[in-house]
């Protein structure tokens, strides 16, 4: 099945979003398999592939999800993500289906996730949105944020400024709201809720900067070497989150936390699996500082991909081989 036909089946709606939150529900009680993240590195073209799948239990298919980050692509004219996902059977092991979707779901399970980090931590009240970041990513998180919080302004900022200035134009007409280019101080400073949705190896976000009633969803630090928070950041936070514990702690955030100190290894982090089945509650106090770290989880690859093969088998697309 082509991307043409995989956009038109799965756009970011409620249904999706369901499905994606069932995904880490069935991930946080046991009854999902996800085995470690297969990476390889191109580090002489800024590249990275990633290989994600997962089997949840009792669903008659299971996906496997190969998708790539080639960061020096910006300069060729392409699209820094792609990838593909394939549909097997559950039953006989055989491939039902492959979705070429060139990164498209991958974008869209992503932004669902970041959406179900913001429904159960982020203020009820959000007037303001910032985003750290301008890329494609900058831009699903947002619209998937607007299925469980509706927001007043958002702030944009991005190290290229073209790419900030940009981002705003587009967004403002899209989201008929004002998205206004800032400083990354000004970003958080200003906001109810922040994004981060860049691939820096550096920290951005400073923990001087937090107050009261702030949730950051951090989603850019999927690799060791990946960085958008400062350490002290998980430190400040009152309510930590991440999507699976056992790939945070060796990536992203939570990893560069633990090595200067901010965090131990007993820190109280909460999945957000334990959120959406209900084990454990979201957000308690108006002024907590909450922060969730994702880092990409082969259930939600599962989730999004039989989502859409099921409305593909119902809708009578794709071509049969």
């Amino acid at each position: 099945m082509a991307e043409p036909e995989i956009r038109r089946l799965v756009p970011l709606d409620l249904e999706a979003l369901t499905a994606i939150e069932h995904a880490f529900s069935r991930l946080a009680e046991g009854r999902a398999d996800v085995p470690p993240i297969v990476g390889l590195f191109v580090p002489e073209y800024q590249g990275e592939v990633d290989v994600k799948a997962a089997y949840i239990h009792g669903l008659p298919r299971m996906a496997v999800k190969i998708a790539s980050g080639f960061y020096g692509n910006r300069a060729r004219g392409l699209p820094s993500g792609s990838g593909m996902m394939v549909v097997v059977s559950a039953e006989t092991g055989f491939p039902e289906a492959v979705l070429l979707d060139n990164g498209y779901l991958t974008e869209i399970r992503t932004g669902l996730a970041g959406a179900a980090a913001a429904r159960y931590l982020a203020p009820s009240t959000v007037s303001t949105v910032g985003v750290i970041g301008a890329g494609s990513q900058a831009r699903y998180q947002v619209r998937a944020l607007r299925l469980v919080r509706t927001f007043e302004r958002v702030l944009v900022f991005d190290r290229n400024r073209e790419s900030a200035e940009a981002y705003a134009r587009e967004m403002s007409g899209e989201l008929d709201v004002p998205v206004e280019r800032a400083g990354a101080e000004a970003v958080v400073r200003e906001s109810q809720v922040v994004i981060t949705c860049t691939p820096s190896r550096e920290p951005i976000v400073k923990a001087a900067w937090l107050h009261a009633g702030l949730h950051i969803t951090a989603m850019g630090a999927d690799t060791a070497d990946k960085q958008e928070l400062e350490s002290a950041v998980l430190g400040r936070a009152d309510r930590l989150a991440c999507d699976y514990k056992r790939q945070c702690f060796e990536r992203g955030e939570f990893l560069h936390a633990l090595q200067a100190g901010a965090i131990d290894a007993g820190a109280d982090v909460t999945e957000l699996g334990e959120l959406t089945s209900g084990r454990r509650q979201g957000r308690q106090q108006p002024g907590e500082i909450t922060v969730c770290a994702l880092t990409g989880v082969g259930v939600q690859d599962a989730a999004i991909a039989l989502l859409c093969y099921e409305r593909a088998l119902a809708a009578g697309v794709g071509s049969r081989v």
